[in-house]
């Protein structure tokens, strides 16, 4: 229901005739219908009501919307960034003027509009769609990480509160904050959806691949630059300065190899597009506007946007110095101090959006559902082979000696009950008595031999 009245309020303060307003009534009605079916299931995290949101939310205001071609700026921004890619070897417009000139995006971004130059206006080639495949793809990625790479327990292994990995993938999609850039065609999903899958990575302790798939979204966009750091933080408490430095090799390494040609094609293009342009401080104004604390500053008070700058620097350089003084030792808390830095940052910034809460909002809820699942997968697995679980030092669960999992971090095995409790006996006193078993146990034999 909160997100029903979250999606009506969307609709009803949204300018007329945009897509955010026919996303907000529609999905208004779609949240409703969600929220009554849940209110008849047993289950807190049901698929029913998953499904019937998603429904509700993404695949009918999705459709209504693509047959009228009405969609959000930023996909005719990126459809222009892949035809000037190809045409000049810079996705940047070396003199823009108006809002719809300007690309604020890191080259890695026009990929999605390379169907659209391909093969024309279509609703197949529409970056709008490859945004959400993207983020589709992703997240299943994510969540087959998380399950050892079998597909069959995306649907059957839970959390310790039943949620499978498919019912959390729904219920991730028909999140308002998400719902909305999917269906009216925001940039911001396939970055946040990779921030997960490296998020998964560092959960399961692959620094490499986590690189990997952090790099791919470093390329996308600015705001996938701050869970560089955070994500080298816990993999160097986890694993030591080997494992991180392979992950910050790998980010480092795929973000200046898409993003240093185009800004040596054309620096100044680059520095106005990718630079001035998303901070405020160009001299056209930024299509992001919400009323947050950058913005009021930036207005109300003299040199705002020196002021402005200021703060970001000095939020930045506090949360930077807790990963040196308290590096945080799991996924989770790494994503917390990274949901906080950006928090700070889309607050403060003097040019923002209220829609950039998917960030915080993703990242607080997702890598909690993603220990949960990889605990149950865990617990799954040591029920079928009898093994019985101990506690990490990172709060995660490992499976003792078995062979198909071996954890990456050392497990901390904590004293069983029967060694704390039981006095120290002389070596002695332990001959004695091992004597006395073997000598039964030769006495029990012989009874047996003779009996046959």
């Amino acid at each position: 229901m909160v997100c029903a009245v979250s999606a009506l309020v969307v609709g009803l303060l949204s300018p007329a005739d945009t897509s955010q307003e026919a996303w907000g009534l529609a999905a208004a009605l779609g949240y409703g219908c969600a929220a009554l079916v849940a209110a008849r299931s047993s289950a807190p995290w049901a698929p029913a009501p998953a499904v019937v949101a998603v429904v509700g939310a993404v695949v009918v205001p999705l459709v209504y919307l693509t047959v009228i071609s009405k969609e959000q700026m930023e996909v005719g921004v990126v459809e222009r960034a892949a035809d000037l890619l190809f045409a000049s070897g810079t996705p940047y417009h070396p003199t823009p003027h108006v809002v719809r000139d300007f690309n604020p995006y890191l080259p890695g971004m026009a990929l999605f509009g390379i169907p659209h130059m391909l093969f024309g206006e279509s609703p197949f080639t529409s970056a709008r769609l490859w945004f959400l495949v993207g983020f589709l793809a992703a997240v299943a990625g994510a969540i087959r990480v998380l399950t050892n790479g079998r597909e069959t327990d995306a649907g059957r292994v839970s959390t310790p509160r039943g949620v499978t990995g498919r019912t959390g993938v729904l219920w991730l999609i028909a999140c308002p904050v998400v719902a909305l850039p999917l269906t009216i065609g925001g940039v911001d999903p396939p970055v946040i959806g990779l921030m997960c899958l490296a998020l998964a990575f560092t959960q399961r302790g692959d620094a490499g691949r986590a690189g990997l798939a952090l790099g791919a979204a470093a390329t996308l966009k600015w705001t996938a630059w701050p869970a560089i750091p955070v994500l080298v933080a816990v993999l160097a408490v986890r694993g030591g300065q080997r494992t991180a430095a392979k992950c910050a090799a790998g980010t480092v390494g795929i973000a200046v190899l898409a993003v240093l040609p185009s800004a040596l094609a054309d620096t100044g293009a680059f520095y106005r597009n990718v630079v001035l342009y998303p901070l405020g401080l160009g001299p056209t104004a930024s299509s992001a506007q919400s009323p947050l604390l950058g913005h009021l500053i930036t207005v109300l008070v003299p040199h705002g946007k020196a002021v402005t700058m200021a703060l970001i620097v000095l939020s930045a350089a506090g949360v930077g110095l807790s990963l040196l003084i308290r590096p945080p030792r799991s996924a989770v808390s790494g994503a917390d101090r990274l949901a906080l830095g950006l928090t700070l940052a889309i607050v403060l910034s003097p040019a923002t959006r209220i829609g950039y809460a998917i960030y915080p909002i993703i990242l607080l809820t997702w890598p909690r559902f993603a220990a949960a699942l990889s605990a149950g997968v865990l617990g799954k697995q040591s029920h079928g082979t009898g093994r019985r679980l101990t506690s990490g030092r990172d709060g995660a669960y490992q499976p003792v000696g078995f062979l198909s999992y071996r954890s990456p971090w050392p497990a901390v095995h904590p004293p069983s009950a029967a060694t704390t409790a039981a006095p120290s006996r002389s070596p002695l006193i332990t001959c004695q008595r091992l004597a006395c078993v073997s000598e039964r146990a030769l006495a029990c034999n012989a009874r047996t031999t003779e009996g046959c």
